[in-house]
């Protein structure tokens, strides 16, 4: 096994390792990323012949996998590499734009014995959300250490019942004739920087407690109030609805920016045995046609606010509003969401208007 070295510099990032000996010097030119084990690429028919292995099943419900000629500790290389490359191309036949994690592969230089690489567009963030999902990543993954799931399950026990936050919102808009209000409670956004420097979570979800809001949007820490709490996080694994759930949450938010339609049944399914709401968000039409696609969706936000460029323009929620997306909201009966760039009464009625039933506001409250 050859030796590795890895050295950290301010920047650029360049990781070394030991080069093989001369004969054995010639890399294929791929992208440069973190990985330092090059592992070669199977064929695309080898690699979809993989992946229905992956998900075939024996008799007594085991998951099957076909032999690969290669030795025990290389499969187990390779059969993580091709789950990850395939869960990238699942994505992105779905057109989901932001990478879960920084992508891998083979180093490309040497200097002396050394092969090194350094940060390139391979491996760094595209725009703020990707960013923001990279981070999340490796964040849930240190409190996954911590906190494995099944100590979370055990803090279920305690937990208080989950309220009804879908009954909240439909509540406040049968009584009122307005949408339902998800007042955010929030120090900072990435948009608009800090909204509030004297911060005091606790006042402002009481103030907009006692004036009107039928939910509360909140990074949960602690039970303060009776308004319904939708957890408000960048959620990338299942460990964070049970850490949500336990730690308060009535319901929690999934981008469909960012999963895949198989990660957002698997996750709702969760949701729905903690008794959980899941509030879906949406950009664009593709991600409103693949929400509209899954069972037992009650709550769709349709979020105003482009991700990558992070500009507003409300008329987004009308234009996936429309035609036959419309009907089959109506029809489902589930509650549309309107969210980012919500400042004035006009704002509200324009979406109102256009179907929506409630409303998440943050910046326009403080």
């Amino acid at each position: 096994m050859e030796s590795v070295m890895s050295v950290r510099a301010a920047a650029p990032r360049v990781s070394f390792r030991a080069a093989p000996s001369q004969t054995h010097r010639h890399v294929p030119k791929f992208p440069t990323s973190r990985c330092s084990i090059f592992i070669p690429r199977a064929p695309l028919a080898y690699r979809r012949g993989y992946i229905r292995a992956q998900q075939s099943e024996s008799k007594d419900g085991s998951t099957t996998l076909s032999p690969v000629n290669e030795s025990e500790g290389n499969a187990l290389k390779i059969k993580e590499w091709e789950v990850e490359n395939f869960q990238d191309e699942v994505a992105a036949s779905q057109g989901i734009k932001i990478r879960r994690r920084p992508p891998t592969g083979p180093p490309l230089h040497y200097v002396g014995p050394f092969e090194f690489r350094i940060e390139n567009e391979g491996n760094t963030p595209r725009n703020i959300l990707e960013e923001i999902i990279w981070n999340k990543d490796k964040e849930v993954a240190r409190m996954k250490e911590r906190r494995p799931v099944y100590m979370l399950k055990k803090g279920l026990e305690s937990a208080p019942p989950a309220r009804d936050f879908v009954g909240a919102l439909k509540a406040s808009n049968l009584r009122t004739g307005l949408p339902g209000l998800i007042a955010e409670v929030k120090k900072a956004s990435p948009s608009r920087g800090v909204l509030r420097e004297n911060f005091d979570p606790v006042e402002i979800a009481q103030a907009y407690e006692k004036g009107g809001a039928a939910c509360l949007s909140v990074l949960t820490d602690e039970k303060y109030f009776q308004c319904p709490l939708l957890c408000k996080e960048f959620i990338v694994d299942a460990w964070q609805i049970y850490y949500a759930r336990i730690k308060g949450a009535d319901a929690v938010l999934l981008i469909a920016a960012v999963l895949p339609d198989l990660d957002i049944r698997y996750m709702t399914k969760i949701c729905k045995m903690l008794g959980l709401a899941t509030l879906i968000e949406v950009h664009n039409e593709r991600e409103m046609d693949r929400v509209l696609g899954i069972e037992g969706v009650e709550l769709i936000g349709i979020n105003n606010r482009d991700l990558e460029t992070f500009e507003v323009d409300i008329s987004n929620t009308k234009k996936l509003l429309e035609g036959k997306r419309g009907q089959m909201i109506r029809e489902k009966d589930i509650i549309v969401v309107g969210e980012s760039g919500l400042f004035t009464p006009d704002d509200i009625a324009y979406v109102q208007e256009s179907g929506v039933r409630a409303v998440s506001c943050a910046s326009s409250l403080t």
